[in-house]
């Protein structure tokens, strides 16, 4: 009997002692994990210079704890030959962290019951299409708190509505979260999304008609931007050419140090996501664009590639031309007004009778921009012809004459006037896409604010305190 008790106690000791190293590992991973550093070096032996954070850590930690400190002793003499600092033993104690915080957050969405879902897609780094889950709760403590939980990635193969609608309905089916509980959607205005009939949110409504679509109003301004450049040829032309001024100047040092020594501002590249991006892009030309032209000038005559002269020659008069200087202020003053809404949409404090009427506000400025805001426009490009010493002179582009086929409808009368058809072609196009898409896009918002705006103003309109509405 004292022999197996003796056993007992150094088995129960050496039992401890590995309970001891992998709390250790796994505080060291959830550590590493928590700031989404990298784990791995292009080594795996301790005490070397690029064995990776994980080991780094493993090794500082030993220098003041003496559970780890005798363990990489073992190892280092080979005494040990089971040491748990593998990178198969860093992926599992990953994947067991992950599996557990998973099983945690699923409790707490049961737990609450009822829940909203969050999805988006985007492509990763290896061209798959990725679809984000994002669960939304109220979370059951001593005071409500309102939580959102991101439960993962999900591969894409297709992005039809059909394909999302059954790939979110098997993930909630395979973490056991019951899609009848489902008391809202919020996605992007994109039309596999928002779509009435063919949509994600409209699929899930026929499953459950209580799952409330509510778009993201984030997402909705940018879109917004992006239905109005879009619209004529020269919405798209004129970002293009911003784009080639950004690749001209940064495709040297050279020229990158002249562009420098004429602005305050330098010039920004523009995203195809993020149209706050388009709006630093279009501020920098806009707000220095004699700077810029000086800078290609000058850069005209240093540069010893002929096709370099040529291109900076060719981008100088552009950007001194009277209807790039027209669309310059025209898109910088409505990006200005739809960031503005698009910042304060992205507040986690906004409250959705806040965001109708910040909607409607930008509708009224967009409105009264489109009642003087061409005429200001080109007032303003004038004075900056007149610094630059250059005619306010907007050329007529020629028309590339097509083959017509017989029709009734007859054809409409060619613009004679260069400058009116800029505006309606242009400018009237651009600002009327805008207020179409931001009425058409925000239409859900509203219908929502209408059914449910009355818990907002319960205490004014029934004179109710906090207690009695409790």
């Amino acid at each position: 009997m004292a022999i197996d008790q003796a056993e007992l106690t150094l088995l129960e000791a050496e039992r401890k002692k590995w309970r001891d190293i992998l709390k250790r590992l796994l505080s060291i991973t959830l550590s590493l994990a928590s700031r989404n550093l990298s784990f791995r070096g292009s080594s795996e032996r301790l005490y070397e210079p690029d064995n990776g954070n994980f080991l780094k850590e493993v090794e500082l930690m030993a220098t003041y704890d003496p559970v780890m400190e005798i363990h990489l002793a073992k190892i280092k003499d080979e005494s040990s030959h089971t040491h748990y600092l593998s990178h198969e033993t860093q992926n599992e104690l990953i994947q067991i962290i992950s599996s557990e915080t998973l099983r945690t957050i699923v409790r707490h969405i049961q737990s609450a019951k009822y829940f909203s879902i969050i999805l988006d897609c985007t492509p990763d780094l290896s061209h798959k299409e990725q679809m984000s889950v994002i669960v939304r709760i109220v979370h059951l403590q001593l005071q409500p708190d309102i939580k959102e939980y991101f439960l993962g990635y999900i591969d894409v193969e297709e992005t039809t509505g059909l394909s999302l609608s059954n790939v979110i309905l098997e993930k909630l089916k395979e973490l056991g979260i019951p899609f009848e509980n489902c008391r809202g959607q919020a996605y992007d205005n994109g039309a596999n999304m928002k779509g009435k009939k063919q949509g994600v949110q409209a699929r899930l409504l026929q499953l459950n008609t209580r799952a409330l679509f509510v778009p993201c109003g984030a997402h909705t301004m940018n879109l917004v931007i992006a239905d109005a450049a879009k619209s004529c040829q020269d919405a798209t032309g004129y970002f293009a050419y911003l784009q080639k001024l950004f690749n001209f100047f940064s495709g040297a040092t050279q020229r990158w140090a002249i562009l420098t020594k004429h602005v305050q501002l330098t010039l920004k590249s523009w995203s195809d996501v993020r149209w706050e991006s388009r709006l630093k892009s279009v501020t920098a030309v806009r707000n220095q664009t004699k700077e810029v032209r000086d800078a290609l000038l000058e850069a005209r005559e240093a540069v010893k590639d002929p096709v370099a002269k040529v291109e900076a020659q060719a981008l100088a008069e552009e950007v001194a031309s009277f209807r790039f200087l027209i669309c310059s202020i025209v898109w910088c003053e409505l990006l200005t007004i739809t960031n503005q809404v698009n910042k304060l949409l992205q507040s986690t404090s906004m409250q959705l009778d806040i965001a109708v009427r910040l909607i409607d506000s930008a509708k009224s400025n967009l409105t009264k921009y489109r009642q003087s805001g061409f005429d200001e426009a080109v007032s303003t490009a004038k004075e900056l012809c007149e610094a630059m010493n250059i005619e306010p002179e907007l050329k007529q582009k020629r028309l590339r004459s097509t083959k017509r086929q017989f029709a009734y409808e007859a054809v409409d009368e060619p613009f004679n006037d260069a400058l009116k058809k800029l505006e309606i072609t242009f400018f009237n196009s651009v600002v009327d896409s805008s207020l179409m898409s931001l009425q058409e896009r925000f239409e859900t918002m509203n219908q929502v604010k209408e059914k449910y705006g009355v818990l907002l103003d319960f205490s004014k309109v029934n004179g109710m305190s906090k207690e009695d509405l409790k």
